[in-house]
């Protein structure tokens, strides 16, 4: 099975460009997240018009998240935890997780708050979401060790320093702090390793490029975009690229697509195709 997750930083401005991702590199599963458009302007059709199934969830012009699917879409959720969203800090609802089983996976597609700034209501609400979904992803490995499970999406964290392109710049500022940085190590203790960082490692590996001062040019970016897997997941990674290549040209969004090759288990209807090169530091 081949898993990929982006941001595509609104689905509605970048139809044309997802769909020939998806053709070019044959994903079975694609996870989507800041799709900006509500349940009703999503463009299902594009996706079910090439064989795929579709779950989105998307209460306003922001955020959003979404879950594409050739090898099934069962047991669709939109929240991961009876206390998320909301936590009344922002009192609005947002829409940042959706989760299905997909040929034998549980994936989540995941939105983490930006966080804004270290004094910022928004900070705290980030940093409860991460608390409530570590408390999640506990409850689950408890009750079936050997579930396989994907925790994907833009996290909205640089959880070590190789991850930017210049800790300097960054102090003081939301994506690095210390409570963000054991947030994300607080997932990784609860059983959900990153899958990726073996097969593409640092320093210079990023999966987001601001789109101001020719920052992608000039390899100034972050690693904030992760796949992790859950052991019995985990056991199956046989390989795993950043496509780079994909935030180049007119229209691309600030994210690039982060791929993970699955073998064995759940077999998927359709071949996953070749390999991609590993395309980060090119």
């Amino acid at each position: 099975m081949r898993l990929a997750t982006w941001n595509v930083n609104s689905v509605r401005a970048r139809l044309d460009r997802v769909l020939a991702w998806i053709d070019r590199s044959d994903v079975d599963v694609l996870a989507l997240q800041e799709t900006k458009c509500k349940d009703e302007q999503f463009p299902f059709d594009a996706f079910t018009d090439i064989g795929y199934e579709v779950a989105h969830h998307g209460l306003s012009q922001w955020n959003g998240v979404a879950l594409v699917s050739r090898v099934g879409l069962e047991d669709v959720a939109t929240s991961f935890s009876p206390d998320v969203p909301g936590f009344g800090v922002p009192p609005v609802v947002e829409a940042r997780a959706i989760g299905a089983t997909c040929g034998g996976v549980r994936v989540w597609s995941l939105y983490v708050p930006n966080g804004r700034g270290l004094d910022d209501p928004h900070y705290a609400y980030k940093l409860l979401w991460l608390e409530a979904l570590r408390d999640a992803g506990r409850g689950w490995l408890a009750q079936d060790p050997a579930a396989q499970v994907a925790l994907v999406g833009d996290f909205n964290i640089a959880p070590r320093d190789e991850d930017v392109w210049d800790p300097s710049f960054f102090a003081g500022a939301t994506h690095v702090s210390e409570p963000e940085r054991a947030a994300f190590r607080a997932l990784e203790a609860a059983g959900f390793g990153d899958v990726v960082r073996p097969h593409a490692p640092g320093p210079g590996t990023y999966t987001y490029w601001d789109y101001t001062q020719l920052r992608f040019p000039k390899r100034q970016g972050m690693r904030i975009d992760f796949v992790l897997g859950s052991p019995a997941l985990a056991a199956r990674v046989s390989g795993a690229t950043i496509d780079r290549e994909e935030r180049k040209g007119k229209g691309a969004s600030d994210h690039a697509p982060v791929v993970v090759e699955l073998d064995g288990g759940a077999a998927a209807p359709t071949a996953a195709g070749a390999t991609e090169e590993a395309v980060e530091g090119v």
